[in-house]
């Protein structure tokens, strides 16, 4: 997009709209919170800058560093904030860049036609939030710094010292303010997650994350370092997130063009699976709501393929036309557009508003697509025929998804026999443990505060939906006493205001089995109902490994490291009963609710999703769920050390 970009990028460009002393006493209004997440952002805002010079054509590479103090650096090739004085401020322009908010080459039109982030709050918000932040500027053989604290600036723009004619760019250097983030310890997968995905939507550019914090077995200083590099862009992205799955097709379809000033990139693939993966961004920012992008692409699909499969007598006149549902199963996307004036909907500012969009968007996929088809008639069949199977499952699945509708949230009549039901119908009061087996779920029943606790039992691992059709999934007794018992609906039937718990508690043995078993009702909910973990309804009970007996007193240990501590609290000797439970149904229903099932004794997980990388998340589950072996055993191998207390 290089050609497009205005190339004036002075002192002046730099535009001045408000102040910036809100900053530190509201960081939850600029960065989202101030919890890992606000503080991960952080290092987006300033990464994001860089990006936008990457767009504008002028810089390839970016190198991110965390430090051994849990500082951050990032260093890029472009041209250097200006570093001229901005006349309606009187001061240097970079120094407007980070102590004014809503300053910067975003506004205006002077600077960057399009750009990333937080709309031109970036540099300011994180130099407002850092304890400290340094800025250098590489620019005619000088090197130009300055260092604020909190905000504030310690002295003026000076030169530093000199470095080559040719060299250009900007390093930014920041400590995090600990009395404002709740956590300052940056995590190198977050990051590395986020600064792939930036560097898949920026095709060419370079990104090297570094971790200087690690430490080898002797406990030596190790560098980690990670390179994302990509120049096929989008199209190396879908590559990646089908890895785990099987590919139906060889090619990548990749459509890029402009139409009424947007700017569009779109790269798809279709697999064997039944799932649909959607990533779609806007100016790099992801829009996990989608918004006027999304549907262009999807009228674009479904009516380029009808128009296809009409024409070449794939459906025959008496046959229905496919669905979009039909036409998306086992798709793999990525719809990346740019546009100068991005407005965003909804509450979460996270859903694309932009009418022109959509025409962009739908009229390019239409007229790429059409060509496309008519060149590889071989693609273009495979694609429908698997459409058409689609289509004859959803419409056995329409029948077996009206049995799981309750008439209404009151209608017990509807719920599951098995389901022990609380009395209290308040939702907010209500909670409900899914338990692995009959024997636990008999504990649990006799356990249960049965004004606000019920229980559903489930006999052994339900259906993994990442390897089911719809049909088949709907017509599974366990899913289907799952999706009757939490009143919701799902898919388009989906109505969050009818759920009728409020905590939805996994309670699975502490060992593998149970483990899988989480994660078979972990894969069911991400795909059926992702609104339920979004919003925090999803919890994962921890029951204990250990009982330690000594004196007729009791402790129970939910680690090894719990029980080690305990040990040396009480002393080790021969009087030490030690009890190791291999599952939920050695307790009986008084242990089990002292230790897994009392509000106020108990340890609850709540299981979060980060929308930022939700395709990462797609990714992992296929991954761990799906056929393939090989991206399995890679990712045990990987993770594997993070894992501890597992019961083999």
């Amino acid at each position: 997009m290089a050609e497009n970009m205005n190339e004036q990028y002075g002192a002046d460009q730099i535009q001045i709209l408000e102040g910036l002393e809100a900053v530190r006493k509201r960081p939850g209004m600029y960065i989202g919170s101030t919890s890992s997440r606000g503080l991960h952002h952080l290092v987006y805002e300033i990464v994001d800058n860089s990006v936008d010079e990457a767009l504008a054509g002028y810089c390839s590479e970016i190198e991110v560093t965390v430090n051994e103090d849990n500082s951050i650096t990032v260093i890029d090739n472009g041209r250097g904030i200006p570093i001229g004085i901005n006349h309606k401020a009187g001061k240097p322009a970079v120094e407007v860049v980070f102590t004014i908010l809503h300053a910067g080459g975003k506004f205006g039109g002077g600077g960057y036609k399009v750009s990333g982030g937080l709309h031109g709050v970036g540099a300011s918000v994180v130099n407002a939030l850092s304890e400290w932040l340094e800025v250098q500027i590489y620019n005619e053989g000088k090197i130009y710094k300055q260092r604020y604290e909190r905000g504030k600036v310690m002295y003026p723009l000076k030169v530093e010292g000199e470095c080559e004619e040719s060299k250009t760019g900007t390093r930014v250097d920041f400590m995090p303010d600990s009395t404002i983030f709740e956590t300052t310890e940056f995590e190198f997968d977050v990051l590395k997650n986020r600064l792939r995905e930036t560097a898949f939507l920026t095709k060419g550019l370079k990104i090297v994350l570094i971790d200087k914090r690690e430490k080898d077995e002797d406990g030596n200083k190790i560098e980690i370092s990670k390179t994302f590099h990509y120049e096929g862009g989008i199209k190396e992205f879908v590559t990646y997130l089908n890895k785990s799955k099987t590919p139906l097709y060889n090619d990548i379809l990749y459509f890029e063009g402009t139409k009424n000033k947007v700017y569009v990139e779109v790269a798809f693939q279709h697999n064997d699976g039944y799932t649909e993966n959607i990533a779609s961004f806007v100016n790099n920012i992801t829009t996990p709501e989608g918004g006027t992008h999304l549907v262009g692409f999807r009228n674009a699909l479904t009516k380029t393929f009808n128009d296809y499969a009409r024409t070449n007598k794939i459906l025959k006149d008496n046959d229905q036309n496919l669905t979009g549902e039909d036409i998306r199963e086992g798709l793999t996307a990525i719809i990346s557009i740019k546009v100068e004036e991005p407005q965003f909907e909804g509450q979460t500012k996270q859903k694309l508003g932009n009418s022109e969009a959509r025409g962009a968007v739908e009229s390019l996929v239409t007229e790429q697509l059409t060509y496309f088809l008519e060149q590889n008639p071989s693609v273009a069949r495979t694609i429908c025929e698997k459409s058409i199977l689609a289509q004859r499952a959803r419409d056995a699945a329409r029948k077996a998804r009206d049995l799981t509708r309750r008439k209404s949230s009151l209608d017990t009549m509807a719920l599951p026999g098995k389901l022990a039901d609380c009395s209290d119908r308040n939702p907010e009061n209500c909670e409900i443990f899914i338990v692995e087996g009959d024997s636990a779920g008999g504990s649990a029943k006799t356990a249960r505060s049965r004004a606000t606790q019920a229980i559903l039992p489930l006999r052994g691992k339900i259906l993994n939906v990442e390897k089911a059709r719809l049909d088949k999934i709907l017509g599974n007794e366990e899913i289907k006493s799952m999706i009757t018992a939490f009143g919701t609906g799902i898919y388009d039937d989906f109505d969050i205001s009818k759920l009728r718990y409020h905590k939805i508690i996994i309670m699975t043995d502490a060992d593998v089995d149970g483990a899988h078993i989480a994660t078979l009702m972990l894969t069911f909910l991400y795909r059926f109902m992702p609104e339920l973990i979004k919003q925090g309804y999803v919890y994962l009970a921890q029951p204990p490994l250990f009982k330690l007996e000594k004196n007729k007193k009791i402790w129970y240990a939910y680690s090894d490291d719990e029980l080690s501590g305990i040990i040396e609290e009480v002393g080790r000797d021969q009087n030490n009963k030690i009890q190791r439970y291999k599952g939920l149904g050695e307790m009986d229903a008084d242990q089990l609710w002292e230790t897994t099932m009392n509000p106020e004794s108990r340890i609850l997980l709540r299981v979060n999703m980060d929308e930022d990388s939700e395709s990462e998340l797609d990714l992992t589950f296929t991954t761990l769920m799906g056929d393939k072996v090989e991206p399995r055993r890679e990712f045990i191998e990987e993770n594997a050390k993070y894992v501890k207390n597992l019961d083999i």
